[in-house]
């Protein structure tokens, strides 16, 4: 008679860094853009409607590229970047640091560094928060520190910075993990890259022969 087999630890979902407002905006561009290419296709005449789906095909990627498709996913043994035009695939060991300066970036052992484009840095938030902190600091007139002193005290950060404290944390934290070894990994997002490449082609040849 076998012996049971020890139960398999748990398998958690990625999670997930992206940015609501770059995906509000992205649809909105997107509808935009297809309702005035679209209308030029169907009314247009002579070299119009051409124009008009080189454009689509030039455009919508690249609004797709920028707004939509950056995100960020994290586990215990690795962290995936998709950004506009690559795909980087970094196991934790491989990470030297995760930094929010004018953009949110992270290093790794080897030198490189990659944009995180899912974690927009807010320079507004930055001073909002240190406003709060600023009056929470201050004691009131009968000398007890206030309420959202304590709050605040208890590290309160802007949300890009509070992100990229909780990826510093997961890269020093798993970095030691059997699974979280090996090297990045690089590779284009040829989706994207191959019909905005086709739309270009496509308008230059019709803005030349025109």
């Amino acid at each position: 008679m076998t012996s049971p087999q020890p139960p398999a630890e748990p398998a958690y979902a990625d999670r997930v860094f992206r940015s609501p407002l770059g995906i509000a905006g992205g649809v909105l561009l997107i509808g935009l853009t297809g309702w005035f290419c679209v209308d030029a296709m169907i009314r247009g005449t002579g070299r119009t409607p051409w124009v008009a789906l080189a454009s689509l095909l030039l455009l919508v990627p690249l609004v797709v590229a920028f707004t939509i498709r950056p995100a960020v996913y994290v586990n215990e043994d690795r962290l995936r970047i998709r950004n506009p035009f690559r795909y980087v695939t970094l196991p934790w060991a491989s990470v030297a640091d995760v930094r929010a300066g004018y953009s949110s970036e992270v290093f790794t052992q080897d030198g490189g560094k990659f944009q995180l484009w899912a974690v927009p840095v807010s320079l507004r938030q930055r001073k909002q928060v240190a406003r709060r902190q600023a009056r929470a600091s201050q004691d009131d007139p009968h000398g007890r520190t206030s309420v959202n002193a304590r709050v605040d005290d208890r590290g309160r950060l802007a949300p890009a910075d509070q992100t990229i404290a909780d990826l510093r944390e997961l890269a020093e934290r798993c970095a030691t993990r059997p699974e979280a070894q090996g090297e990045p990994r690089v590779r284009w997002a040829y989706e994207i890259l191959a019909p905005a490449a086709a739309g270009l082609v496509l308008l230059v040849i019709l803005l030349a022969t025109g």
